[in-house]
């Protein structure tokens, strides 16, 4: 009877009422820390103090650097006190800014700053190399460390910045009412779900995304935009651009001045774009199938409709890019030849090297991180972007505070930023998947990701790929952007820009201070590391977009008529921008 009762009890619902238990429990803790797991942190600062504390050499290496570095700052502080041109003891990392005001060689702010750069090194020097740490708990410890450092670093305190303190000079202390000003208006803003200040200036269809066009297609996940050329004729195949969900997709189609679909077809290209839906709680069981089937497939079907005959040149981005790679694998297994070109902006096909992100994704970490958005069906734009401002603290975090809040100065709006804060959504199933299976089992590089029940391999893909990469992307390593060429047997032409993920990629003809690489590694030719691919790669000045577009045009046909906007069975529903990039 015992047996029976504990076999009946294995396929009854009492398991997996258990595990919803547990899923609650997870989920309950997740909201207090914001989605981070204490667990996983609390394992990651075991390992390391453990093997810390059995490390007697890593011990006496750590006390004697901490006995140098004072004695360096000693004799700085005795030398400087007499010398203002005397030289620091230490630079700030390449990026770091906030020492780079002139009031910081002032006495004695140069003394707190070179202090706290000192005490930084050493706290690196103490959460790396320490023996037997794992590598993933060693950079969790580590990133934990910089940002608890940062909090009390000299810049972000008004009795220790010159810069605020000149500033209350200034306005006899104004600075900290108009401070206290914007920090409750930002939390009223913030607790009503309304857009940044200034953000109201940059509206869809009014001063961003109004490149004309048309929206020809819709269903339940995407609305399908088709843009046509400005010019007497056109490429005979069009080009499709398929956005990551985690953003709108005006982030190419921003200000008139700064469009890369603008661009597109001022050259003479017929452009379709995605617009993705605005995911809610109802949508928690989309998965990333889903995308592909109803986001990319369903675009070529009608792009097909409306230029039949013709092949595509298609565009990702970000994780678009990732879905497009896993579509094009997918067609090319199942000898669809629909695809002319593959283009990725920012976008990574192996998740083995995939940055700081990876302190997010750790067994128990996505437990956690799952057990949330099993409870609210979603990963609301809030928390995702929380993540995203603690990889880049001192630009996204702590440079706001000092500026907004104790400069009492607000920073202009552009569109780019207005951009950044209309945020969207993800859905439980999918956003599950992709960190799952792609960023942590790494399945797509190793060739077990499967689509419609069967592997896919990238090595399939037979059509020429232009890849890019942005130098400072914290989202998409470039050097783990560039692993594309392991993973495929074709010609790959890629560009390493300067910039960041977004900024990189947004980088216009004649916007000041732009540059890149390029080099075309042909089927056959022997593999580049990053490194020495860029020491064999110039640097070229100025925008990367007129060499896509080259790229783009040397494998198109030209001089072919404009096609009809929509066609049978796809007719124009509205204007673009749509109604998709309305939802918030």
């Amino acid at each position: 009877m015992a047996c029976h009762d504990e076999e009946d009890f294995e396929h009854g619902p009492g398991p997996e009422a258990l595990r919803a238990v547990d899923r609650a429990a997870a989920a309950l803790s997740a909201r207090a820390t914001s989605g981070l797991s204490p667990t996983a942190l609390t394992l990651s600062l075991m390992d390391w103090w453990m093997h810390l504390a059995a490390a007697p050499g890593k011990q006496a290496e750590l006390a004697l650097k901490a006995w140098r570095k004072s004695a360096r700052l000693g004799a700085y502080m005795v030398a400087s006190s007499f010398d203002r041109n005397f030289p620091n003891c230490i630079q700030p990392l390449p990026g770091d800014e906030r020492f780079s005001a002139p009031a910081w060689q002032d006495w004695p702010f140069r003394f707190w700053s070179q202090a706290f750069l000192l005490n930084q090194q050493w706290w690196h020097n103490a959460t790396h190399g320490v023996p037997g740490v794992a590598p993933h708990n060693e950079a969790v410890v580590a990133f934990a460390a910089r940002q608890l450092l940062d909090v009390f670093s000299p810049s972000n305190s008004p009795f220790t910045n010159p810069e605020v303190l000149r500033r209350a000079r200034e306005t006899g202390g104004l600075n900290f009412v108009q401070g206290a000003r914007n920090l409750l208006e930002d939390a009223a803003r913030k607790s009503a779900g309304q857009p940044p200040v200034g953000a109201e200036a940059f509206e869809p269809g009014r001063t961003v995304a109004v490149t004309p066009g048309e929206v020809i297609f819709r269903n339940h996940l995407v609305e399908l935009i088709q843009y046509r050329a400005t010019t007497a004729t056109v490429a005979a195949e069009p080009v499709l651009i398929v956005p990551a969900w985690i953003m709108k997709y005006y982030i190419l189609d921003l200000s008139p001045e700064n469009s890369l679909i603008r661009y597109l077809v001022s050259k003479g290209h017929t452009v379709f774009c995605l617009s993705w839906r605005n995911v809610t709680a109802e949508d928690r069981d989309l998965g990333f199938d889903d995308y592909r089937r109803d986001g990319v497939m369903a675009a070529l079907d009608a792009i097909n409709a409306v230029v039949p005959g013709e092949k595509v040149h298609a565009v990702g981005y970000c994780l678009g890019g990732t879905l497009l790679s896993i579509t094009a694998a997918a067609m090319a297994r199942d000898d669809d030849d629909r695809l002319a070109s593959v283009t990725l902006f920012a976008a990574q096909t192996d998740f083995s090297e995939p940055g700081e992100l990876q302190l997010f994704v750790d067994p128990g970490e996505l437990y956690t991180l799952e057990s949330m958005m099993w409870d609210q069906g979603v990963l609301s734009a809030g928390q995702m972007a929380g993540a995203f401002e603690m990889l880049r603290s001192n630009d996204l975090v702590w440079s706001r505070l000092v500026h907004e809040y104790l400069m009492g100065e607000r920073a202009a709006m552009s569109d780019l930023m207005a951009w950044n804060a209309d945020a969207t959504r993800m859905p439980y199933r999918m956003h599950s998947q992709y960190l799952r299976q792609l960023f942590l089992d790494n399945d797509l590089a190793a060739g077990r990701y499967k689509v419609d029940g069967r592997p896919i391999s990238l090595q399939d893909i037979g059509v020429p790929l232009f890849v890019v990469g942005t130098e400072r992307d914290h989202v998409a390593p470039w050097r783990s952007v560039y692993k594309i060429h392991q993973l495929t047997d074709v010609d790959v032409t890629f560009v390493l820009t300067s910039g960041g993920h977004n900024a990189g990629i947004v980088s216009e003809p004649g916007h000041r201070h732009r540059h890149f690489r390029r080099h075309e590694t042909r089927h056959g030719d022997h593999h580049l590391g990053p490194e020495q691919w860029v020491e064999a790669t110039p640097v070229e000045e100025g925008s990367w977009w007129p060499a896509w577009e080259a790229w783009l045009s040397a494998r198109s046909a030209p001089g072919h008529e404009l096609p009809p906007l929509g066609a049978a069975g796809y007719p124009v529903l509205c204007p673009a921008p749509g109604t998709y990039v309305m939802q918030r």
